[in-house]
């Protein structure tokens, strides 16, 4: 495993292209509406890449046929954007992915359509949670397995819900995906340690009941094997000598001011 030190121009580069991926998030924000299709959020989001100078990373990505990932109520994640209309109570996760100048930023967030069941939002609060105990775990000398223990100590062993381990958060940079590989289950103290410089995304997929997932027959929607409800939101993260900078944080991104509250 070979895990790329990324210099002072190339964090740079790093910090614009995951600016504006943040900036889709707020862009498509009040199109996030009842009677709205994901295939409408995905032509917007497209429009507003290119007219930004940028490219949709996730376009013809091993075959994925669209811009970006809108991932409603079951679907844990890569779903991919259509006819399906939105409606009051939906839940759905948007991932973004941009290409500036060469180099990759991805983020997702939640976004709650009208009014939605208590436990839909319980089951996001502890997802932007469980991202955050992550992110607060980087710092150099820190290890990857940190990351993945803090969040499935918090979710799974405090609160019962199902952390997804059949999908990871992962290095970016260059490209898409690259070492290291960010599970978001582990153990304290093992795999790779990190190091300044480093670059990656955490993202976990927090589920209502089971963890396990079922991938459909289109190859990418994943989905919960028990149909029940799933949260993911993501980050991704510079590691820095004092420990961490969030490259895709935004001004209306939810902030963990107190995560003992």
């Amino acid at each position: 495993m070979v895990i790329e030190i990324k210099t002072a121009e190339e964090i740079q580069k790093m910090r614009t292209t995951c600016t504006l991926a943040a900036s889709v998030l707020d862009f498509i924000a009040p199109h996030v509406k009842a009677g709205a299709t994901t295939d409408l959020l995905d032509r917007l989001c497209h429009e507003y890449i290119l007219d930004h100078g940028a490219i949709p990373a996730p376009l013809n990505y091993k075959g994925f046929p669209r811009s970006i990932c809108t991932s409603v109520n079951e679907v844990v994640c890569h779903g991919i954007p259509g006819a399906l209309t939105l409606k009051d109570g939906d839940i759905i996760n948007i991932d973004i992915t941009t290409i500036v100048d060469g180099y990759f930023g991805d983020t997702s967030e939640m976004f709650c359509v009208g009014e939605v069941s208590k436990e839909a939002e319980r089951l996001i609060d502890v997802t932007r949670r469980s991202m955050w105990l992550g992110i607060r775990e980087v710092a150099p000398g820190k290890r990857v397995g940190d990351i993945g223990a803090v969040i499935e100590e918090y979710a799974h062993g405090e609160l019962g819900y199902g952390v997804v381990d059949q999908f990871c958060g992962h290095g970016i940079g260059r490209e898409f995906h690259m070492d290291p590989h960010i599970p978001h289950v582990g153990r304290r103290r093992t795999g790779k340690r990190f190091k300044a410089g480093m670059t990656f995304t955490i993202e976990p997929m927090i589920n209502l009941g089971t963890h396990h997932c079922i991938t459909l027959s289109d190859g990418w929607t994943a989905v919960t094997a028990d149909n029940k409800l799933s949260a993911q939101t993501e980050h991704t993260i510079l590691v820095t000598d004092a420990g961490f900078e969030v490259l895709t944080m935004r001004d209306s991104a939810w902030r963990p001011e107190d995560l003992s509250a």
